[in-house]
Formats: C-alpha cells, sequence, structure tokens
C-alpha cells in the first residue's frame, strides 16, 4: 500500500487512527481506530456525510468507544504498531476500487460510504 495514494485528510486520520491505537494500548491499527479518527477531524467528510442521512452520530462514536475498549491490549507497549488485517485489506480494497475508476488518490469518503 502506497501512503501517497491518500489524500492529505485520510494521511492525517490514519495518523491519528495510529495515536488512538497508541493511546488505547491496542498492538494493532483497526478499523474502529480509522472510523473514529474520521469523525473526529476537524473539517473532514464523515461527519456531514453521516449527518445527511440520518446517522446518530453519538450512538456511533460511543459504539466505536465501546468497540475500541474491546480490543486486545498490550502491557508496556513499546509503540511498535502496524495495521491489523482487516484494515490493511480495506485499505488495498479501496486502492483497487480507486485504480478501476482511474482515480489517482483514495480519499477518507471511501470508507464512509
Amino acid at each position: 500500500m502506497r501512503m501517497d495514494k491518500f489524500t492529505a485528510k485520510l494521511q492525517m486520520a490514519i495518523g491519528d487512527a495510529q495515536s488512538l491505537a497508541i493511546g488505547s494500548d491496542n498492538p494493532q491499527i483497526e478499523g474502529v481506530h480509522l472510523m473514529q479518527a474520521l469523525l473526529r477531524q476537524d473539517g473532514g467528510t464523515a461527519k456531514p456525510l453521516l449527518g445527511k442521512v440520518g446517522a446518530n452520530l453519538g450512538g456511533i462514536t460511543r459504539d466505536l468507544d465501546t468497540a475500541i475498549s474491546k480490543l486486545p491490549k498490550l502491557a508496556n507497549h513499546t509503540g511498535e504498531i502496524g495495521l491489523g488485517n482487516e484494515l490493511g485489506k480495506l485499505l488495498n480494497l479501496a486502492d483497487k476500487l480507486a485504480q478501476k475508476r482511474g482515480d489517482q488518490f483514495i480519499a477518507s469518503e471511501t470508507f464512509v460510504l
């Protein structure tokens, strides 16, 4: 996966997801970390898009917090962290879809829609 194919906003969200995983003592960055990061992002598109379809943003945020709290934790976390298998597959699938559409970049909207 090439990070330079992600828009700047998506790269920031992935970095925020990594920070969230580290702060939660999780050994890997999972999809729930990325979704929570997308919802927290200033100027991001996740909240407005979900709001337009009438999603309960408060409920989604609480559910994501609950899911993150149930993920495995590492004692004495060293800061080494990688992508979880499912998130890696999701990012690769987004890349594949972008290539099929002829898109140069992958945006955060890809993960919300």
